[in-house]
């Protein structure tokens, strides 16, 4: 099983000199255990996909190290780190005319030859990671003419088509609406592969993550698991607001409601509880009318 961990890593942003906001990272370390949901959260511009970069081999850490099963990432060729990572980012690609079928049979070309075709074997494993997105019977369609979010659906299927050992997500839920988030990230979850993914929403991260590394300014600033991360104190400093924490009442894991500061100003009168009467089951209206004040019908 593959593991992966960053050690004191430091990168610098280019022409960081020149621009008094950007930020360095600095002395971050992190781990993801074989099979774990780890998540990255942090404001915006704290560094969460530089410290990703780093990590699939794309921006190389002017000190410290990346191991992915005791193998210095840095030390490897390209086509390695391809067999081994697979990558789902922000932006998409330029797709040129392909269809969704060609995008997500992209995935097997870090195993194949450079004259290779594609094999039964590699049509069967592309047909099952879009069956598994829930894009099957998509794989026709041109991959420009497709939604922000099913886009995202056909790069995450191109990404298990590689079959890979790590998934690195980065916002991987930005343009999916609520039922294809929960979908996605359910998904992900029962892959049971080691995946480190920057997620915005902090009530999905306190979800599905198994534990969250916070990272502010460039630094790693806390780490554990979401009900040891997610603190009224921790979003107050890291993220400058307000909140209310509890547990949600199905699961249990941490739940964010924030406060603004209309919220503030203008708090809502408490409302009393209503509890069922015995025998009565929740939710169910009384049987006897309520009083009603004839002046509130008058127009």
């Amino acid at each position: 099983m593959t593991s992966l961990n960053l050690t004191h890593l430091a990168w610098t942003p280019l022409g960081h000199g020149h621009c008094h906001h950007q930020f360095q990272l600095r002395d971050a370390s992190l781990h993801v255990a074989a099979g774990e949901f780890v998540g990255l959260i942090g404001p915006n511009g704290s560094g969460k996909t530089s410290l990703l970069r780093c990590a699939y081999r794309f921006s190389k850490p002017e000190s410290g190290e990346v191991h992915l099963a005791h193998h210095n990432v840095w030390k490897q060729s390209s086509r390695w780190c391809a067999q081994r990572i697979a990558v789902v980012l922000q932006e998409f690609p330029d797709a040129f005319g392909l269809t969704v079928e060609e995008v997500v049979a992209m995935g097997r070309t870090p195993h194949k030859g450079l004259f290779d075709g594609d094999t039964l074997e590699d049509r069967r494993i592309a047909g099952q990671a879009l069956e598994s997105v829930g894009l099957k019977g998509f794989e026709d369609h041109a991959f420009a003419t497709l939604s922000g979010g099913e886009k995202q659906r056909v790069i995450l299927a191109r990404a298990l088509t590689q079959q890979p050992q790590l998934l690195i997500l980065d916002e991987p839920t930005n343009h999916l609406d609520p039922r294809y988030q929960l979908e996605l990230l359910q998904l992900v979850k029962r892959l049971q592969i080691g995946t480190l993914a920057s997620i915005h929403d902090l009530n999905l991260a306190a979800a599905f993550c198994d534990r969250l590394y916070v990272i502010n300014h460039g630094r790693i600033v806390a780490s554990g698991t979401p009900k040891e991360v997610l603190t009224t104190t921790l979003l107050r400093e890291v993220f400058g607001v307000e909140a209310l924490i509890d547990e949600h009442p199905l699961s249990g894991y941490p739940r964010i409601t924030w406060i603004t500061q209309h919220d503030l100003a203008h708090p809502a009168p408490l409302q009393p509880v209503h509890r069922p009467a015995a025998g009565q089951r929740p939710g169910a209206r009384r049987s006897d009318p309520l009083p009603v004040d004839d002046s509130e019908l008058q127009p």
